[in-house]
């Protein structure tokens, strides 16, 4: 006897379901202003990190002078 072929499929991730799930609720324009936001989220995020390194970097170079 001879073993039936083996078919490897993706189980698809959380986020692909996320994205599956949107795609039926909101329409193309909602999707495109959703992931906008969400871009602007991690750049003021990425902003912030980088003001208090640079605050950082300040008070440290004061306090050798």
């Amino acid at each position: 006897m001879q073993a039936a072929p083996v078919r490897a499929t993706a189980i698809p991730s959380f986020t692909d379901a996320l994205r599956a799930v949107e795609s039926l609720l909101m329409s193309s324009g909602q999707r495109t202003a959703r992931r906008n936001a969400w871009t602007s989220v991690l750049e003021d995020r990425r902003r912030a990190k980088d003001r208090v390194e640079a605050q950082r970097v300040v008070e440290a170079v004061s306090a050798h002078s």
